[in-house]
C-alpha cells in the first residue's frame, strides 16, 4: 500500500515575476537598506537589485492590496482582502512579522499609513462605510474607528506637521479628521468656486496646514486648513495615481505616463515621460512613485517597475516585468533549457529565464492566450487562443510558423507528442484536433466523445496514446494519430505516460479531498523521477505529494502565495523548479525544489526565510493511516462538547419573553421568599474525568480545585472547604498563579468567562470574557504571573494572551480544527508558548494582535495530553496519548522515553526534575533530562493511610493531575479522588465524589447524620454528614442506579438500578439482603412506607408502581393507569396513600397496598398528612414552576421536617428554597447556583439542619448548612432575588414620567416646528419682473434715468453715520438652564468662585463675582449631562455627554467630551456605542475612570480610561431606564445604578462588569421602587432616593432601613460632600414651615435640616445639588440656580429661565439694551443685557406667543395663545387695554411706526387692524381677507401704510393699511420701503433657504437696522448670518451653533450691537456680540 503520509521533500518560494499595479495605488518604496518592497498576489515581495535576489514575506492568505512604509524605512505593514482581513506589520530585512491587527476590517484593507513617530498606523476598510481605524500597532490595539464616508476611500494620510491630524480622500470628497479620546472627527474639505468638486486620488501633507492632493482629471488641488485655496491646473493630462512626499519636494504619477517631480513649494521641476522613453509605450499608466535622493521608483498598471536616475531621466531602468490585466492561463516549459514560457489574456507571450531570473523575450500576438506547449526539439511554440485558433511560433526569433482556426470556442490545452510528429490541440468544443508537425500542420485526426470540454491531456511515452479530462469530470483515451477510443481497458493496461498532468485517475486519487466531488483543482504535474506531484488549486494552495497517491485524501504539504486561483503548474525539465502561475494575479511564480533531507542536522540550521515557507506548508487535515488507536478515556474527551441548550447567559432574554405572556399573573400577589437561607458547607466531588492538571497548594498550603460551578480551596488540617461562586455553569480548567495566591478559572458558556480570583479572600480580581465561545478548556500564566494564555473551545480553538489585571486581551489567533489540552507560555519570554492537543503541537510566538505558530517537526503527528518547558527557553517536555514523554528543542523533536503504560496525562516541572503521571496510576519522579526514572508510586488500597477521608474504588485510579508541594505530592484521579501522596510512601485520601456518569439517587438516614448516594457510574455510596465528611461505604453495582432509599428504622437500604431490578442491602455494610428484578426499564423511584417500612413502593420508568411487602419479599400490588414514566412517589403519614408524579406532569393517587387508583379533588389533597414532599406538581407546590418552564424542568423536590420550607433542584443547576405551601404562581424564592448543569436530586436530614443535594452531569454531593429565620448575618452572594419585579413602584411622578419617556432625537434629523404647507422658496418658479418683461436686462438700465430711482428697501436707523456690514458674532450671554429633564447638573468650581452647568449645547461657566459668562461649545448636540472631575490631580475637568444618533462611531454618534473648564480646551472625546445619547456621567475616586450610562434600549452602563480615550468595560444595564449611576467617592471599581424599578451594585474585575441586584428581602414588605438617584456614606452604606420620597438605605447591596418620606415627593438629587461626608437631598414638595424641597443630612441620614426656597412657586421641585463652603447650590425644575447658605438660609438666585418652552416672543426696546420674552410658560420677562440678567417678570397666567414693544418703547403689546392681546404700559406694568377677537394663537403683533394703528396677526389665516388713537376699548377697524394660510411674521412700511406678512404657504403678501386691501403690483412693491423686515419669504431673501430644508424650515429672519445684514434662525437649531438683499439662491453664509433644534425668533438689538435669539426646544435666549467690519 503506498504511503500516505506528506513527501519528505519541499518547496522554497525562489523568484515571483511581477508586480502588482492593477487597482492599487502607492505600493513601492526603498527601504533604509535601498533595497525595494513591493507586493505580488499575497506575498510582500524586498527585491534587492544589486544583488538582484528577493526575500518574502508570506504571512498573508490572501491578495494584499495596500502597504505602507514606517518612517525609518524598516518595518512594512501590508494589507489584505477577504471576509476576515488582517494587516501585517513586518520586518524587511528579516521578513518575519512584528505584529498583526485583525478583527476590525470586513472586506479588505484598502488604505495604510504610518504617522510620523510611527506610532500609529491608520487602515481604510472595503466595508460600505469605509470605516477608518487608527491603531497602537505593537499592541494590536484599536485606538479609535470611525465610519469614512459612504464611498470608496482612496489615500488616507497623517500630517506630518500637526499632531492627531489626518486626512483622507476619496471619490468625491476630501476630509479633514482629527484624533482625541477615541473620536475621529471629519470636516469636509469645501472647494467652494475654486476647483469642481470631483474625486481626489492621493494626498500629501504639508507645513503650515497645507494639503496637496491628486485629482481625477489631472489637476493638483491645494488645500489650507479644510478649504481649496488653489489648483494647479493641468499637472497631468488625467488622473494622477500617486504623490510621493521626501526631503527634497513631491513627485506625482499619472494616467498620462509621466512623473513630474515639483519642489517643496510645489513649482515645478521637471517632467519625465515614461511613454516617449526606450521601454515606454502607448497607454503606459503610472499607479506608484517613489523619489528618494536622485532615485525615483515607478511602477505600472502593467505590473512593471522602472527605475529612474535623475541625472540621466531619459533612461529609466526596466527592473521588474510581469503580465498586465486579463487572466494569465497558458504555461509551458522548455524541454531542455531553464525556460519557461506564458501566454495571458493580455495578448502577449513572454519567455522567462529560470536562472537569470528575468524576462529575455516577449511578442504580442493578435489574441488573449489560453494555452502553450514546446515542440520536443524546443523548436517550436505552439500556443491555443481564446477565439478557438492557434498559432505556432519559432522560439528563437518569436517568428510566426502557422495561424490555424478550426474550432470557434477557446483552446484550453494543446500537448506535442513524445516523438515530436503530432499535435494535440483540445478545445472547449468537446473535442481534441490532432495536427501532424511535419505536414506543415495539417489536420490528421480527431478526437470526439467527451460530452464536454478538453481541460487536461496527456501523451504516452510510445505517443500511441492520449488520455484527456473533461470539464464533466470524466477520463477518455484515444489511439493516435487517428483519434479513434479506446474502450478495452485492458489493452491500456502497460501504457506508460509520458508525463501526468490530468486530474483523474487512480494514480493522482489522493489529490481530492475524501468526500467531495468538487472539480477546484486546475493543473496536476507529476515528477516521476522524484515521486512527488504538484498540485494548483482554486483557493490559491500549491501542495505537493507523494507520486503515485491512490487513496483520497492523501497528506500533502502546502504552499500559500498565491491569493486567488492557480491556473497552471510544471516542473521545470529537469525538476529543479516548479514554475506557478495565478489567474487573477497575473503573477509567475518559481519554486525550487527541495529533495528529501538525508540528516536531522540540516533541519536544525534551516534558513530562516524558510521555516516561514514551512509554517505555511501545513499538514493536511485527513487522519493518517500510521496513527496507534487513540485511548479510550481520550476518545471520550474529544467527544465532550459541552454545548448547552440554554445557556445562563440566555435567561433574561428568555424571561423578558415570557413576562409579556404572564403580566397578568404577575400582578397578583405572590407568595413571600421564605425567612431562612441555606450557605454551602461542603462539596463531595472533584473535576477529574475530563480536566488535566487542575489541582494545586495555595500559598497557605491549602488546595484549590474545582467541580461543577465551583472553586473549592480545601483545608486539610480542618477537613472544611470555603468556596469561590463566581461561575454560573461547569468550570473546565484551573490554573494557578505562580505566587500561589490567586487562580484562574475558565467555565462553559455562550460567552465564556475567565475569572481570576483570590485564594484567602475569595474575591474574583479580573473577569475576561467577550472572545471564547462555548467555553474555556485550557489556561496558563506566565512566569512573571501578568499574563495569562486561554483556550476557547469553539470550532477553531481560538489562542488568546491576556494581560489579566487590566482584562486585555493581547493576541488571539485560531489554533487547531482539533481539540487543544494544553498551553503553556514560556517561563522565560513571556511572548512564546505552546499548545499540545489531538494530533497538535504547536509553538507559538506573539506578534502585535496576533499569534504566530509553528508546528512542532516529528515524522509524524502525535496526540499530545500534557506539555510543559524544562531548564532552558528553548527545552519543551510533552507527554503523548501513548505513554511517551517527548523531548523538544526549539520546534524539533530530540528524542521520546517511555514513561507509562497508556496516555500521560500530567507532567510537572520541579526545581531539579520532573514529575508525571498516566493513566496507568503511576507516578514517577524523573531527573532533569529524562534519563532516569527516579522514584514511582502506584495508587493503591494497600497503602492507604489511616487518616483517609474515604476508600479507593479501585487500585490504579488513571491519575489526572499533579502538583507539589508541602513535600507532598498531591494526585487528582480521574474518579473523583483527591489523594496526598507523602515522599515516603503513604497515601492519604482527602476528598471524593461520583466518577463520570449522572447521580440521581438520593436518601439521607431517618435518625443519623449520614446520606446514601447511587449513580450510573454502578457504586452506591454511604457518606458521613457530620465534620468528618468522608465516604464511609462504598459498593459496585451491576448496573448504575438512579434511586435509593433507607428503611425507616435506617437499618435497610433499598436501591432502585437502571436494568429494572432492585436490591435491599444492610445500609451498614451493603451486603444484599434480597433483589428483585420484575421490570425491563429504568427503577426512577423507590420508597419504604412510614411507620414500621412495611411496604416498598417501586417506580418504574414502564409506567408501573409495584408494592412490595418487605417482610414476606413478595409483590403485592401493582398501580396502573400512568401514561407517562413515573418521576416521583411519596407515602402519607398512614401508609396507605401513594401520590405519583409522571414525566407528563400527570398526578395520580394510588391505595395501598393493592394499588388501586384513586381521585381525590385538589383541596382534600392538602388535607392529607403526607409522611413526605418530594413531588413537583398540585397546587401547593405550583409556584414552584418557574416562568420559562418551556426550557427548563424542576427535576426534584423536598419540603423539610418543620413543612416550612421546599426546597427544589431545576434543570438549570439552581437550588431555590420556597416558603411552604407555594400557593399561587410563580411564588417568590431564594436561589443558589453552585451546581453547574441540573440538579437530579434534594433532600433535608432528619433534623433539617442540612440540605443535600446531587448534581447529574457534575457529579457531585453538596452539603449545605440550613441557617434559620432571624439568623441575620446574611453572607455575600447568598442568594439572588426572585424572577419578576413586582408591578407596584412606589407611585407616579408626571416629572419622573416625563424624563422616562423622553426621546431625543439628533438636531440633523428635526423636522419643521409649524405645520407649513406648499412648495419652499427656493424651489418655487419665479414670475419674471416688469423689466424682464420689457425686455431689459438688470443692471443695465441708463445711467441717467427719468424714472425715480429705487427706493431703499429698508428703512435705515443710522442715517448719517457710515454704515458698516456685520462679520460675524460672537456668543456673549446665554439666559436659561436645563432642568427640567435633566439632573445633578449644576456644580462649584474654584472653591465657589465660579459655577458651571448647561443648556442646549452649550456648557457655561458663570463667575459668581463679574457675573461674566464663558462657554464651551465644541458639542455638535445637546448636554444631557455633566459632572466634574474631584481629584486634586485633575482640577476643572469636565465631562458632559450628549444626545446623538445610532452608536456607529461616526460623527452623530453619541458622545462624552472631558474638557478643561478654565480653558474651555477639549482634552479628550469618547464616542460611544449608546445610542440615544448619554444620560449620566460620573468621575471615580481618582479622577481617572470615567462611568457612562446610555439611553440605547440596553442601558448600557460603560466604564472608560478617559485620557487615552479607551473603553474599559462595558455591560448592558437594565431593561427599563437607568436614570444616575456613580462611582462610590472612595473607590475605582465600586459603582451604583439606580432607575426605574431598579438598583445595582457594581463593581469593575479587570475589564468585566458583575452586578448584584439590590436584595430587600431583609425588611418586611419592602418593595423595589423607582429609584432616582444616590448618595454614599462610610463602611459601605449606599443611599438611593425613591420616587415615593423615601430614602432607602444599603449595606453593601441589602437593604437595612428605609427613611420614610424624606421628602414628601420624590427625591430627584442627591449629593455626598467629600470632606464632612454631609449628605444633601433635594426633592419635590411644597414650601412648608416644617419642611423644603432642600434638607441638608448627616453622614447617616439621621437627622436633617430643611431650607426653603425663596421662589414664590406652588411646588418646588429641586433637580441638582451641590455643597460647597458653607452654600449649598440648588438647580430646580423652573430653570432657577439658587445659592443657599447653610447659616442663615438665605437665597440668592443666581441664574432664571423660561421653565416651559417654546419661547416664542422677542421684543426689542427701540433705543436701549432690553429686550422682552414672551414664552408657553406664561410669563413675560425682562432681560438686561448690560446687567446681564432678568430685571423683572409679569406672570399672565396664559401661554405668550408674541410681544412688541412701541416705535416710542412707552408702551407693550403681547399676543396670547388663546387669541387674546393685551396691552400694558411700561412705567407702571398696568393694563392699558386687552381684547380677544380671535379663538387661535396670535402669531405677531406690531406697532405701525407712526403709533397710529396696532396689527394683530393669527393663526386663523387674518391680519386685525386697531386703531391705537381711539382709546383703550380698541375696536377692530378692519381686517385683511384672502390669506392662504396662517399668518407667521408681519412688518409696516416706513409711512405706516403698508404691511408685510408671510404666511405658512410659503406665500408672502402685501396689504394697504388701514384697508386691509391686498396689493399685487410687482412694480408697487418694489418700490415700498419698509421699517422693519422681519419676513422669511420674498424675492430678497431667496438666498436664506438651504439645499438641505426638505423636512426642515428656515423660522425667523430679522434684518439689521443699518439694512446690510439679515440674521435667520431655523429648525435644526442654527443661526446664520447673511448679507441683505439675498435674492440668489443658497447664499454665503457664517453659521452659529450652540441651541437645540428649532429657532423660533431672532431679532437685532437697538444700533445692531446684539442680536438676540430664542431657542423652542432648549427654552434658552442666546445673545450674540455682533462684529461689525472695519471702515
Amino acid at each position: 500500500m503506498a504511503d500516505r503520509t506528506a513527501p519528505n521533500c519541499h518547496l522554497r518560494l525562489e523568484w515571483v515575476y511581477g508586480y502588482r499595479g492593477h487597482q492599487c495605488r502607492n505600493n513601492l518604496y526603498y527601504t533604509a537598506a535601498k533595497e525595494i518592497v513591493y507586493f505580488v498576489a499575497g506575498v510582500g515581495v524586498v527585491y534587492n537589485t544589486r544583488e538582484h535576489k528577493q526575500k518574502f514575506y508570506l504571512g498573508h492568505n490572501d491578495d494584499i492590496i495596500s502597504l505602507a512604509l514606517h518612517p525609518e524605512r524598516v518595518l512594512v505593514a501590508t494589507g489584505q482582502v477577504g471576509k476576515e482581513p488582517y494587516i501585517c506589520v513586518w520586518d524587511s530585512y528579516t521578513v518575519q512579522t512584528v505584529s498583526i491587527l485583525k478583527d476590525v476590517h470586513t472586506h479588505g484593507v484598502a488604505c495604510l499609513a504610518f504617522d510620523l513617530e510611527g506610532q500609529c498606523l491608520v487602515s481604510v476598510g472595503l466595508d460600505s462605510k469605509n470605516t477608518i481605524c487608527v491603531w497602537d500597532w505593537r499592541r494590536g490595539k484599536v485606538l479609535a474607528a470611525a465610519p469614512g464616508h459612504t464611498d470608496r476611500i482612496f489615500d488616507i494620510s497623517w500630517d506630518l506637521y500637526q499632531p492627531s491630524k489626518l486626512v483622507s480622500c476619496g471619490v468625491k470628497h476630501i476630509k479633514f479628521w482629527s484624533l482625541c479620546g477615541n473620536a475621529l472627527t471629519p470636516k469636509r474639505g469645501v472647494f467652494g468656486k475654486t476647483g469642481d468638486l470631483q474625486t481626489i486620488l492621493c494626498l500629501a501633507c504639508a507645513k503650515d496646514e497645507v494639503t496637496y492632493s491628486g485629482a481625477l482629471n489631472g489637476d493638483i488641488y491645494v488645500w489650507k486648513g479644510i478649504n481649496l485655496m488653489r489648483t494647479v491646473q493641468g499637472a497631468h493630462g488625467s488622473g494622477i495615481f500617486s504623490m510621493n512626499v521626501c526631503e527634497e519636494g513631491f513627485a506625482t504619477g499619472g494616467r498620462d505616463g509621466c512623473v513630474r517631480l515639483w519642489d517643496l513649494n510645489f513649482k515645478p521641476i521637471t517632467v519625465i515621460d515614461l511613454r516617449e522613453t526606450d521601454q515606454g509605450y502607448k497607454g503606459l499608466s503610472v499607479r506608484s512613485v517613489c523619489w528618494r535622493g536622485d532615485h525615483i521608483l515607478v511602477g505600472t498598471q502593467d505590473s512593471e517597475i522602472f527605475e529612474v536616475v535623475v541625472h540621466d531621466r531619459n533612461k529609466p531602468f526596466l527592473i521588474m516585468q510581469g503580465h498586465c490585466e486579463g487572466e494569465l492561463w497558458a504555461l509551458a516549459v522548455h524541454p531542455t533549457k531553464p525556460l519557461a514560457m506564458t501566454g495571458s489574456d493580455d495578448r502577449s507571450v513572454r519567455i522567462w529565464s529560470l536562472i537569470d531570473h528575468a524576462l529575455i523575450a516577449r511578442c504580442n500576438m493578435e489574441e488573449p492566450i489560453r494555452c502553450a506547449a514546446v515542440s520536443t526539439d524546443g523548436i517550436h511554440l505552439a500556443l491555443g487562443m481564446k477565439d478557438g485558433s492557434f498559432t505556432v511560433l519559432r522560439v528563437r526569433d518569436m517568428t510566426e510558423v502557422v495561424h490555424i482556426k478550426d474550432r470557434k470556442e477557446a483552446i484550453h490545452e494543446l500537448k506535442y507528442s513524445p516523438d515530436g510528429a503530432h499535435l494535440a490541440v483540445g478545445s472547449n468544443d468537446n473535442s481534441v484536433d490532432i495536427y501532424g508537425v511535419v505536414q506543415r500542420y495539417k489536420k490528421v485526426g480527431e478526437c470526439i466523445g467527451s460530452h464536454s470540454f478538453i481541460t487536461h491531456m496527456d501523451w504516452s511515452t510510445d505517443s500511441k496514446y492520449l488520455q484527456t479530462n473533461d470539464g464533466s469530470g470524466r477520463r477518455f483515451f484515444y489511439r493516435m494519430p487517428s483519434g479513434k477510443e479506446v474502450t478495452n481497458r485492458e489493452e491500456l493496461k502497460l501504457v506508460q505516460w509520458a508525463s501526468w498532468t490530468c486530474v483523474l485517475g487512480p494514480e493522482v486519487n489522493g489529490i481530492w479531498p475524501k468526500y467531495s466531488d468538487i472539480n477546484d483543482i486546475n493543473s496536476v504535474d507529476a515528477n516521476f523521477n522524484n515521486q512527488v506531484l504538484v498540485t494548483a488549486d482554486d483557493y490559491g494552495l500549491v501542495k505537493l505529494l507523494r507520486y503515485p497517491c491512490i487513496k483520497k485524501g492523501a497528506k500533502s504539504k502546502k504552499y500559500l502565495g498565491h491569493s486567488a486561483h492557480i491556473t497552471n503548474a510544471r516542473w521545470s525539465h529537469d525538476y529543479q523548479w516548479v514554475i506557478t502561475i495565478g489567474g487573477a494575479d497575473h503573477s509567475v511564480f518559481q519554486w525550487k525544489f527541495v529533495p528529501e533531507r538525508k540528516s536531522k542536522e540540516a533541519a536544525m540550521h534551516i534558513a530562516p526565510q524558510e521555516t516561514l515557507a514551512d509554517s505555511n506548508s501545513e499538514e493536511s487535515d485527513s487522519d493518517q493511516s500510521d496513527v496507534p488507536e487513540m485511548d479510550s478515556e481520550i476518545e471520550q474527551e474529544t467527544q465532550l462538547t459541552y454545548r448547552r441548550q440554554v445557556y445562563k447567559e440566555d435567561l433574561p432574554q428568555l424571561k423578558e419573553q415570557c413576562k409579556e405572556k404572564h403580566r397578568a399573573t404577575a400582578m397578583k400577589k405572590r407568595e413571600r421568599p421564605p425567612g431562612s437561607g441555606v450557605k454551602l458547607h461542603f462539596i463531595h466531588g472533584y473535576r477529574g474525568y475530563d480536566c488535566r492538571s487542575n489541582l494545586f497548594y495555595t500559598q497557605t498550603g491549602e488546595i484549590v480545585y474545582h467541580v461543577a460551578a465551583i472553586g473549592v480551596v480545601y483545608n486539610r488540617q480542618q477537613n472544611t472547604q470555603r468556596f469561590y461562586m463566581g461561575h454560573d455553569d461547569d468550570i473546565l480548567c484551573l490554573a494557578i498563579h505562580p505566587l500561589k495566591d490567586f487562580v484562574a478559572t475558565g467555565q462553559v458558556g455562550r460567552d465564556s468567562s475567565i475569572h481570576i480570583w483570590d485564594t484567602e479572600t475569595l474575591k474574583p480580581i479580573s473577569v475576561l470574557r467577550g472572545f471564547h465561545q462555548l467555553g474555556v478548556c485550557a489556561l496558563d500564566f506566565s512566569a512573571d504571573g501578568k499574563r495569562l494564555a486561554s483556550v476557547g473551545l469553539d470550532d477553531n480553538h481560538t489562542i488568546v494572551l491576556w494581560d489579566w489585571r487590566k482584562g486585555e486581551k493581547l493576541s488571539a489567533m485560531r489554533g487547531s480544527k482539533d481539540k487543544i489540552f494544553v498551553v503553556k507560555i514560556n517561563p522565560y519570554l513571556p511572548d512564546k508558548l505552546i499548545t499540545a492537543g489531538v494530533k497538535h503541537m504547536k509553538f507559538w510566538h506573539k506578534a502585535g494582535g496576533g499569534l504566530i505558530g509553528r508546528k512542532g517537526n516529528m515524522g509524524k503527528t502525535e496526540t499530545m495530553m500534557c506539555a510543559v518547558y524544562g531548564w532552558s527557553e528553548e527545552m519543551v517536555f510533552s507527554g503523548t496519548c501513548t505513554g511517551d514523554i517527548c523531548i523538544w528543542r526549539d520546534m524539533f523533536l530530540m528524542k521520546t522515553v517511555k514513561a507509562h503504560d497508556g496516555p500521560v496525562f500530567s507532567v510537572h516541572a520541579l526545581e531539579k526534575g520532573f514529575v508525571t503521571g498516566g493513566k496507568d496510576g503511576i507516578v514517577a519522579l524523573w531527573d532533569d533530562t529524562f534519563e532516569r526514572c527516579l522514584k514511582t508510586y502506584a495508587i493503591k488500597r494497600a497503602v492507604l493511610a489511616p487518616g483517609s477521608k474515604g476508600l479507593l474504588l479501585e487500585d490504579n485510579p488513571s491519575i489526572r493531575a499533579i502538583s507539589l508541594g508541602h513535600g507532598h505530592i498531591l494526585v487528582g484521579t480521574k474518579n473523583g479522588e483527591i489523594l496526598e501522596v507523602d515522599k515516603s510512601g503513604p497515601i492519604t485520601l482527602l476528598v471524593q465524589g461520583h466518577m463520570e456518569g449522572e447521580v440521581w439517587g438520593l436518601a439521607t438516614h431517618p435518625h443519623l447524620p449520614l446520606c446514601a448516594t447511587v449513580s450510573d457510574d454502578k457504586t452506591l455510596r454511604i457518606w458521613d454528614l457530620s465534620p468528618s465528611h468522608c465516604m464511609l461505604a462504598v459498593r459496585k453495582l451491576r448496573k448504575g442506579g438512579r434511586c435509593c432509599c433507607f428503611s425507616p428504622d435506617g437499618k435497610a437500604l433499598a436501591v432502585g438500578l437502571n436494568d429494572g431490578s432492585f436490591l435491599i442491602v444492610n445500609a451498614d455494610t451493603l451486603e444484599d439482603l434480597v433483589s428483585f428484578h420484575h421490570r425491563k426499564d429504568i427503577i426512577s423511584d423507590i420508597r419504604f412506607s412510614p411507620g414500621a417500612g412495611k411496604y416498598l413502593a417501586v417506580a418504574s420508568g414502564d409506567t408501573f408502581v409495584d408494592i412490595y411487602n418487605v417482610m414476606s419479599s413478595k409483590r403485592v400490588g401493582v398501580c396502573k393507569g400512568c401514561l407517562n414514566y413515573i418521576t416521583h412517589l411519596d407515602w402519607d403519614k398512614r401508609g396507605k396513600l401513594l401520590q405519583v408524579n409522571t414525566g407528563a406532569k400527570e398526578q395520580f393517587f394510588f391505595e395501598a397496598p393493592r394499588g388501586k387508583r384513586q381521585t381525590i379533588p385538589a383541596t382534600e389533597v392538602e388535607k392529607i398528612d403526607w409522611s413526605t414532599w418530594t413531588c413537583v406538581l398540585g397546587t401547593s407546590v405550583e409556584g414552584i414552576w418557574p416562568l420559562i418552564s418551556e426550557v427548563t424542568e424542576v427535576t426534584a423536590a423536598c419540603l423539610s421536617n418543620d413543612r416550612k420550607v421546599l426546597a427544589t433542584g431545576d434543570d438549570l443547576g439552581y437550588v431555590k428554597l420556597f416558603r411552604y405551601p407555594v400557593k399561587g404562581k410563580y411564588a417568590k424564592f431564594k436561589r443558589y447556583v453552585a451546581h453547574s448543569t441540573h440538579v437530579t436530586n434534594v433532600r433535608w436530614t432528619h433534623d433539617d439542619s442540612l440540605l443535600v443535594t446531587v448534581g447529574g452531569g457534575d457529579t457531585c454531593l453538596m452539603i449545605w448548612a440550613h441557617e434559620p429565620e432571624g439568623h441575620r448575618e446574611i453572607k455575600q452572594c447568598d442568594s439572588e432575588e426572585s424572577d419578576i419585579e413586582s408591578e407596584d413602584d412606589g407611585g407616579y411622578d408626571s416629572d419622573v414620567t416625563r424624563e422616562n419617556e423622553i426621546n431625543y432625537t439628533i438636531k440633523a434629523l428635526s423636522t419643521n416646528m409649524r405645520p407649513m404647507t406648499g412648495v419652499k422658496p427656493h424651489l418655487q418658479l419665479k414670475e419674471p419682473s416688469v423689466d424682464e418683461r420689457q425686455g431689459v436686462v438688470r443692471g443695465s438700465r441708463p445711467p441717467v434715468s427719468r424714472a425715480l430711482p429705487q427706493p431703499e428697501k429698508l428703512q435705515t436707523n443710522n442715517v448719517g453715520k457710515k454704515k458698516r456690514p456685520i462679520e460675524d458674532l460672537v456668543l456673549d450671554l446665554v439666559f436659561g438652564y436645563r432642568g427640567n429633564d435633566c439632573r445633578n447638573n449644576v456644580h462649584y468650581l474654584n472653591e465657589g468662585a465660579e459655577i458651571i452647568y448647561h443648556t442646549a449645547s452649550v456648557g457655561i461657566v458663570l463667575n459668581l463675582t463679574t457675573f461674566c459668562q464663558s462657554f464651551y461649545v465644541e458639542h455638535s448636540d445637546d448636554i444631557l449631562c455633566l459632572t466634574i472631575n474631584q481629584h486634586p490631580k485633575f482640577p476643572n475637568v469636565v465631562a458632559t455627554g450628549q444626545v446623538g444618533d445610532t452608536g456607529d462611531m461616526s460623527a452623530t454618534s453619541p458622545s462624552i467630551h472631558l474638557w478643561d473648564a478654565m480653558t474651555k480646551q477639549t482634552l479628550s472625546v469618547l464616542r460611544c456605542f449608546h445610542s440615544g445619547g448619554v444620560c449620566s456621567v460620573s468621575f471615580s475616586a481618582t479622577g481617572k475612570l470615567l462611568l457612562s450610562v446610555g439611553l440605547d434600549p440596553e442601558h448600557t452602563v460603560t466604564i472608560w480610561k478617559w485620557q487615552e480615550g479607551a473603553k474599559v468595560a462595558s455591560r448592558i444595564g437594565h431593561t427599563q431606564r437607568i436614570f444616575v449611576a456613580e462611582f462610590r467617592p472612595d473607590s475605582d471599581t465600586h459603582f451604583v445604578s439606580v432607575g426605574i424599578k431598579h438598583v445595582r451594585f457594581w463593581t469593575l474585575a479587570g475589564r468585566a462588569l458583575l452586578s448584584k441586584k439590590g436584595v430587600l428581602s431583609s425588611i418586611e414588605d419592602a418593595r423595589m421602587q423607582t429609584m432616582l438617584s444616590v448618595a454614599f456614606g462610610a463602611n459601605n452604606l449606599t443611599f438611593t432616593g425613591t420616587i415615593s420620597g423615601d430614602v432607602c438605605v444599603w449595606k453593601e447591596h441589602i437593604l437595612v432601613r428605609i427613611v420614610a418620606k424624606a421628602h414628601t415627593g420624590p427625591v430627584f438629587t442627591m449629593y455626598t460632600t467629600l470632606r464632612d461626608g454631609l449628605i444633601v437631598t433635594g426633592g419635590k414638595e411644597r414650601p412648608s414651615k416644617e419642611g423644603g424641597a432642600l434638607k441638608l443630612w448627616d453622614q447617616e441620614l439621621k437627622r436633617c435640616r430643611a431650607f426653603r426656597l425663596e421662589t414664590g412657586q406652588v411646588i418646588d421641585c429641586v433637580r441638582s445639588v451641590c455643597r460647597g463652603k458653607g452654600k449649598i447650590l440648588v438647580g430646580t425644575r423652573n430653570a432657577e440656580i439658587i445659592e443657599v447658605g447653610e447659616k442663615n438660609a438665605a437665597c440668592n438666585i443666581l441664574v432664571n429661565g423660561h421653565m416651559d418652552g417654546p419661547i416664542w416672543g422677542l421684543g426689542t426696546h427701540p433705543s436701549r439694551d432690553v429686550f422682552l420674552s414672551a414664552a408657553e410658560d406664561g410669563t413675560v420677562r425682562l432681560w438686561d443685557i448690560p446687567e446681564k440678567k432678568m430685571l423683572n417678570k409679569v406672570n399672565l397666567g396664559h401661554p405668550a406667543r408674541t410681544i412688541s414693544y412701541s416705535p416710542e418703547g412707552d408702551m407693550v403689546a403681547i399676543g396670547m395663545k388663546n387669541g387674546e392681546f393685551i396691552i400694558l404700559l411700561v412705567a407702571s406694568l398696568k393694563i392699558w387695554g386687552k381684547k380677544r377677537d380671535r379663538r387661535s394663537p396670535i402669531q405677531d403683533i406690531r406697532f405701525s411706526p407712526n403709533s397710529r394703528f396696532l396689527a394683530v396677526g393669527s393663526t386663523e389665516s387674518a391680519v386685525d387692524f386697531y386703531d391705537l388713537t381711539l382709546g383703550p376699548q380698541l375696536n377692530r377697524i378692519n381686517c385683511c381677507r384672502d390669506i392662504p394660510s396662517f399668518v407667521m411674521q408681519m412688518d409696516f412700511s416706513a409711512d405706516s401704510a403698508y404691511v408685510q406678512i408671510s404666511t405658512g404657504a410659503y406665500k408672502r403678501l402685501v396689504y394697504e393699511v388701514p384697508s386691509g386691501k391686498q396689493v399685487t403690483e410687482q412694480i408697487h412693491i418694489d418700490r415700498i420701503t419698509w421699517a422693519t423686515w422681519t419676513s422669511v419669504l420674498g424675492d430678497e431673501v431667496v438666498g436664506i433657504w438651504s439645499r438641505n430644508t426638505d423636512k426642515a424650515d428656515v423660522t425667523c429672519a430679522c434684518v439689521s437696522h443699518s439694512g446690510l445684514n439679515i440674521v435667520t434662525g431655523d429648525d435644526f437649531g442654527m443661526v446664520k448670518l447673511f448679507d441683505f438683499p439675498c435674492p440668489e439662491k443658497f447664499a454665503k453664509h457664517k453659521r452659529f451653533l450652540g441651541h437645540s433644534a428649532h429657532l423660533t425668533n431672532v431679532r437685532f438689538i437697538n444700533g445692531d450691537r446684539f442680536v438676540v435669539s430664542a431657542g423652542g426646544d432648549d427654552r434658552s435666549l442666546f445673545v450674540w456680540r455682533c462684529v461689525h467690519a472695519p471702515h
